[in-house]
């Protein structure tokens, strides 16, 4: 976002020329007897069942869902909402907070309110983005979702992205970004670059949360959605 005393619209970069490939997404269930996975990006088995490429459908297992031990503390799951063929922007962010479980809608608390901010700063509305969390279900004391936690919803994310088709993907704070690219780095040394996940262009950047916190990260997460709206702008 722009700082107040600074130009409403900086200038765009340039297109970026060729962009690391990270892996493409797979399907499936975490591996290991007890469903744990060892890091974000952990693989998943093949032969783990088929997820529904229809939304609807996909809502209802997770509403249903019970892998992991965060399904007792919640009130509700958080699926995710926007729209949903092939929207302009896929905000993906780490798990939901009180606000969300209450409600049962991603960013709805104080950091979905700036992000709201933010995505009206690219010239986008709400409704062309679908917005999205790594975990479907609060995590305790609204922590940081682990590596086994992320490992279990990881193949209802990668079903959403699967069926949305999204034009771009937004990684917002280190939990999301460990689990889209599978890079084990934080969010300093991935973001400021255009990375793909299978054929779609992803940028990394800060939780609206941690702006919140620090306002030394804005500056920063501007030039991230710059290079969101230019690769946006042009094709």
């Amino acid at each position: 976002m722009p700082d107040a005393a600074g130009p409403a619209r900086p200038p765009l970069p340039s297109r970026p020329g060729a962009l690391p490939q990270v892996p493409p997404p797979r399907t499936g269930y975490p591996a290991g007897p007890q469903g744990s996975v060892p890091q974000y990006g952990a693989p998943f088995l093949e032969e783990g069942p088929a997820l529904p490429d229809d939304l609807d459908a996909l809502e209802a297992l997770v509403k249903a869902c019970t892998r992991c031990p965060l399904h007792a503390t919640r009130a509700n799951t958080v699926f995710g909402e926007g729209h949903r063929d092939r929207p302009a922007v896929m905000f993906v962010g780490e798990g939901p907070g009180a606000d969300e479980d209450r409600t049962g809608r991603p960013f709805v608390g104080a950091a979905g309110q700036l992000l709201d901010k933010m995505i009206a700063a690219m010239g986008l509305r709400r409704e062309d983005c679908y917005i999205a969390n790594v975990v479907k279900c609060r995590p305790p004391e609204n922590a940081t979702p682990t590596p086994d936690q992320a490992g279990h919803c990881l193949p209802y994310l990668e079903a959403q992205i699967r069926v949305l088709r999204p034009r771009f993907l937004v990684a917002l704070g280190a939990a999301a970004a460990h689990a889209l690219t599978g890079s084990q780095d934080g969010v300093a040394r991935q973001r400021g670059r255009v990375q793909r996940r299978g054929d779609i262009p992803l940028v990394v950047t800060y939780h609206p949360a941690a702006l919140l916190r620090n306002a030394e990260y804005k500056r920063p997460a501007w030039a991230d959605l710059q290079l969101v709206m230019a690769r946006l702008r042009n094709g």
